[in-house]
């Protein structure tokens, strides 16, 4: 076989592929694929496979003394009970803080700032937390000290120490992502409201929520699974035993404590379920909601 042949056959065979979309740059993502795989498509898979091979009885065993029994049922309860909130209130507080640090000259700096906790990390925050509001902490001290209260406030190792753990530490996350929507909406959409007569309000409502509303949709979501992974915190700072016992703790105990592999892997397929029940439902209602281009041209 001719020189000149192979080159016409390699030259096919380049063709071929690229019609199929496969060229030298997309081979380049190949790595990446394998690395996802290896670290998230099989581990969720062989979790998945685990969950189905009991200690003791059928293939939903598992399942079955998962939801027969409040001590587990209920941890779904009591994570919701903490990450819906914190997740709300961290879109509350980041969205004014958001639109008021684009106006500003030294965004950079207060931006920095604002998402210090982030390198913190959970443990560090937690510490923080005790020496601050712990019952001899500073915080107590001085309301003690005015006479405000008669007695210290329990601030940590309960429902209310959890909480604010997640705020602090959810909140450089959330703030991050609707800076980035709110500094890419276009001011000139704004300015153009005022000339027409449109107060403050009427912006707001009008041009900057339609235009925000998948943005925080989507930071909703991200916020609300981080939240939702509340093991640090449920444990240094809240009550794992009663009030913060978390769907993430029972899946601890499950696999350290009584070495119950099957059934921690059960308990986090459901913890995932969960999860994807909030995201899926959060992005239904903003389908239903938000019309735009793409919705509008189906319609």
């Amino acid at each position: 076989m001719s020189g000149a042949t192979l080159n016409e056959e390699r030259v096919s065979l380049r063709t071929r592929l690229a019609e199929k979309g496969i060229d030298g740059t997309t081979l380049l993502i190949l790595p990446g694929i394998i690395f996802i795989f290896a670290l998230f498509v099989y581990p969720f898979c062989y979790g998945l496979w685990l969950s189905f091979q009991p200690k003791v009885g059928g293939a939903l065993a598992n399942y079955e003394k998962f939801f027969s029994q409040p001590f587990l049922y209920n941890t779904i309860w009591t994570t919701m009970r903490l990450a819906l909130p914190v997740t709300l209130i961290n879109l509350l507080i980041s969205l004014p803080i958001a639109f008021r640090v684009r106006l500003m000259r030294n965004q950079r700096l207060l931006t920095t700032l604002l998402i210090l906790p982030i390198t913190l990390g959970t443990v560090l925050v937690a510490e923080g937390m005790i020496f601050y509001l712990g019952p001899q902490g500073w915080f107590n001290r001085i309301l003690l000290t005015f006479g405000l209260i008669s007695a210290p406030l329990k601030l940590v190792n309960n429902y209310w120490g959890v909480f604010i753990s997640l705020v602090i530490t959810g909140f450089p996350f959330t703030f991050l992502l609707i800076l980035s929507y709110v500094t890419g909406i276009d001011p000139s959409l704004e300015q153009a409201a005022a000339t027409l007569g449109a107060n403050a309000r009427n912006r707001f409502r009008e041009v900057f929520f339609p235009l925000l509303l998948p943005g925080l949709a989507i930071t909703f979501c991200l916020a609300f699974v981080q939240a939702y992974s509340v093991l640090p915190s449920a444990v240094l700072v809240g009550d794992p035993a009663n009030a913060t016992r978390v769907i993430s703790i029972a899946a601890y105990q499950a696999a350290t404590e009584e070495y119950d592999y099957p059934m921690a892997s059960a308990i986090a397929m459901i913890m995932g379920v969960t999860q994807l029940g909030v995201v899926a439902l959060v992005l239904a209602l903003r389908s239903l909601v938000y019309r735009g281009p793409v919705a509008a041209a189906k319609g």
